[in-house]
């Protein structure tokens, strides 16, 4: 089964099930529904920091620095982080995501949003991250990340996916 074939729940603005829908789907007509962002940090407390694989169905070959994923049909959003997380990282044993705040998210550049929930956790290196999602990662310092999101646009700047740099501000904002 493809990605596109999984089935998730769509909700409203209250982030109530509405119904269910293939991602494909949901992808296609914009339907809401319902997403997870982990921000791994290493022992070091640098911040892992990858490049999606050019087959994505969203932003594809776009840096992030959230790892994650659509929440499953009649998954919770806290089940869904430890998996995303797991799969996306390669750590085994890696302790569950704490989390830190929702909010919806909604495309500047068309008719996607998601209800989303950010998490973070602390993981013991090496990372083997999944071939197929991440092609490229390091874990850089907040000064680094900063840097880079500076950088985006410019010359030489990395094309980062805009619901994390969404996500980041966020975080960035609760914590000052």
């Amino acid at each position: 089964m493809s990605s596109a074939d999984e089935i998730i729940d769509i909700v409203d603005e209250k982030d109530r099930v509405v119904r269910r829908a293939t991602r494909g789907e949901a992808y296609a007509r914009g339907l809401r529904h319902r997403c997870v962002f982990v921000l791994a940090r290493d022992t070091e407390d640098r911040v892992f920091v990858h490049r999606r694989t050019a087959t994505k169905l969203v932003h594809p070959s776009h840096h992030d620095m959230f790892v994650g994923g659509v929440v499953g049909a009649g998954e919770s959003y806290d089940d869904a982080a430890l998996r995303e997380a797991k799969e996306e990282l390669g750590v085994p044993g890696l302790p569950r995501p704490r989390p830190l705040f929702s909010f919806l998210y909604e495309a500047d550049d068309g008719p996607m949003s998601w209800w989303s929930r950010v998490y973070e956790v602390r993981c013991v290196l090496p990372v083997s991250p999944q071939a197929e999602e991440i092609d490229w990662h390091a874990f850089l310092t907040e000064e680094e990340l900063e840097r880079r999101l500076a950088e985006r646009g410019g010359p030489g700047g990395w094309a980062w996916a805009p619901d994390g740099v969404a996500a980041y501000e966020r975080l960035r904002a609760d914590r000052a």
